[in-house]
């Protein structure tokens, strides 16, 4: 029997690796605008997000939103959008991605009261959904096509 790997690259999949962190998170290094960032892989987030704080950072324009933004913690956040963005995962490539902004404090706080470093943002299930992600948990990998 092939190995995930081996069959994975076979369909046009793309490795890239995955940082467990001490909060049992997994991080991933990813480009947005050709900027690089550290960012929380959560397949529970329907969308990528990056902090407001990281606006300029990663060249993002922004507009207002009516949507209110919630995660774990916090509640009826405030948001903005920015549009036709490029984010790049190792190999991987996506244009014209939507990125929701927000206050990301009370995640990087929760981050680092646990010994683990401060995040970007977040990668979400628009992207991973986009990139058809398969991930393998046992060798801290993300496959996407």
């Amino acid at each position: 029997m092939k190995s995930l790997k081996k069959f994975l690259t076979n369909k046009n999949y793309n490795k890239t690796a995955l940082v467990l962190t001490a909060t049992n998170h997994f991080e991933i290094e990813a480009k947005i605008n050709g900027v690089v960032g550290r960012f929380i892989v959560d397949t529970g987030a329907s969308n990528t997000c990056v902090g407001f704080d990281k606006i300029d950072f990663f060249k993002l324009t922004s507009k207002e939103s009516k949507v209110k933004a919630a995660s774990a913690g916090a509640t009826d956040m405030a948001t903005l959008i920015s549009t036709k963005n490029r984010i790049k995962i190792g190999s991987r490539e996506f244009n014209k991605v939507k990125i929701v902004l927000f206050d990301l404090t009370h995640v990087n706080t929760a981050l680092t009261n646990h010994n683990a470093q401060p995040v970007d943002g977040i990668i979400g299930a628009d992207v991973l959904k986009k990139g058809k992600a398969i991930i393998d948990y046992h060798k801290q990998h993300i496959y996407l096509k």
